[in-house]
């Protein structure tokens, strides 16, 4: 076996055994509705069969589709917001130890508080539809690129602005050709952590009276009893948040090479 070809070994067999793993998963959902179908007659429209059913239904129907896009421009826009935010903030931290030690204390405080807590408050502020949502969204994700973004620019070789400063190197020059490009992996794993945190957070959120989104159309399936569809929502959000993880890996891998990071 040549160098080229053990990569593609590699890669080949974590399919292999990620797809393994995905027809266990398969297994155990089947073996849970045939037991469950004993004494709940009604969880067999959550079977893999009816649920696969509903899925390809609603989507040759389209009528997915409109609430999937929704879904995915309110991540993409409070994702947006919060790295419009997140990355300065995480900058200024990490370049300051004074300002580090004076802001890590209330962060800390307001990190650990559940984004699920502000819902009344943000609905108070903001009203029914998509506001509420945005803000609940971008300070979810707003913390892991703080921290992230703060760490990388702790961790930047010093030597590096000493020699762009003796260089007569602009505030400009260094901000672009030094720190961007030395945190941008750190930033990149926070972006990967807070697509995750928000695409958890977003179905309750489209909870909160909007008329579109996958939260929305998981409520409407439960008051229609159609379960089989609601299933068929839940499934689409899994592999929906797996496609949304695996770009985050692949921009990682595309722009930070391996060990620099």
């Amino acid at each position: 076996m040549n160098a080229t070809s053990i990569p593609l070994h590699r890669s080949s067999a974590r399919i292999g055994l990620s797809l393994f793993g995905l027809f266990v998963l398969l297994v155990l959902w089947s073996l849970g509705i045939h037991v469950l179908g004993k004494s709940m007659p009604l969880a067999g429209a959550l079977s893999p069969g009816d649920t696969f059913h509903s899925l390809y239904d609603l989507l040759a129907r389209n009528e997915l589709t409109r609430h999937t896009l929704t879904s995915l421009k309110r991540v993409m826009v409070s994702l947006l917001a919060a790295l419009a935010l997140g990355v300065p903030i995480g900058v200024a931290v990490g370049s300051s130890r004074a300002l580090d030690s004076g802001t890590s204390g209330a962060f800390q405080f307001l990190r650990m508080i559940s984004p699920l807590s502000w819902m009344p408050i943000a609905v108070m502020i903001f009203g029914i539809g998509d506001s509420p949502i945005y803000f609940l969204l971008t300070i979810t994700a707003v913390w892991p690129i703080i921290l992230n973004t703060s760490a990388g620019v702790r961790q930047l070789n010093p030597r590096w602005l000493l020699l762009a400063r003796s260089l007569s190197a602009t505030r400009g020059e260094i901000l672009w050709r030094i720190v961007v490009p030395g945190i941008l992996g750190h930033v990149l794993t926070g972006v990967r952590v807070a697509i995750g945190m928000i695409w958890i957070l977003l179905i309750p959120c489209e909870m909160l009276g909007v008329s579109s989104g996958l939260g929305y159309f998981i409520l409407d399936t439960r008051d229609r009893l159609a379960y089989s569809e609601l299933m068929a929502a839940i499934v689409l959000i899994g592999a929906l948040g797996f496609l949304l993880d695996a770009l985050a890996q692949r921009l990682h891998r595309h722009w930070v090479p391996a060990g620099t990071d």
